[in-house]
């Protein structure tokens, strides 16, 4: 199974497959409305403007697992676009962690590597995947988005 065998939804209810990005970075990030690292959203957006036309894609994805995001995905997403002015998709909340953890979420702690372990720590967890779908970064909830920005103009370099 590859990233791009798995099916999302917006937060309208529109799904799709991941496979619209196949050959372009992803930047995926499990969000909460109500965290301490909400403000992230701004440099996340950022990126996403800076890099857009180069392929790389950012999608967030709301989840109340750690009980601080609003009760609808489409408040979540109202929220992110009126405070930090995110244009960049976002979808229906979900599960991170867990049986009932979303298929994404399955797949990105399954294949990253490195010290942060099989699950989702905390919101604004960050995973990056290269043009070819291999997950090829995992960045703690702390970790602000310009801190790997290098990581990003690889990957788009490659």
């Amino acid at each position: 199974m590859s990233i791009y065998d798995i099916n999302v939804t917006l937060e309208d209810g529109t799904v799709y497959s991941l496979e619209r990005y196949k050959g372009k970075p992803l930047l995926i990030v499990n969000t909460a409305s109500k965290c301490g690292f909400t403000p992230q959203f701004e440099e996340l957006e950022g990126l996403y403007e800076k890099y857009q036309e180069e392929g790389l894609v950012v999608l967030g994805f709301p989840s109340n697992q750690f009980k601080q995001e609003l009760a609808t995905a489409e408040e979540a997403a109202s929220q992110c676009r009126l405070t930090y002015g995110v244009t960049f998709p976002m979808h229906e909340i979900v599960k991170v962690n867990g049986k009932e953890a979303h298929p994404i979420f399955d797949y990105l702690t399954s294949h990253s590597k490195g010290f942060l372990g099989s699950s989702v720590k905390w919101n604004f967890t960050k995973f990056l995947v290269n043009r070819n779908g291999e997950v090829v970064g995992r960045y703690a909830s702390a970790d602000k988005p310009s801190s790997f920005e290098d990581d990003i103009q690889k990957v788009l370099e490659q």
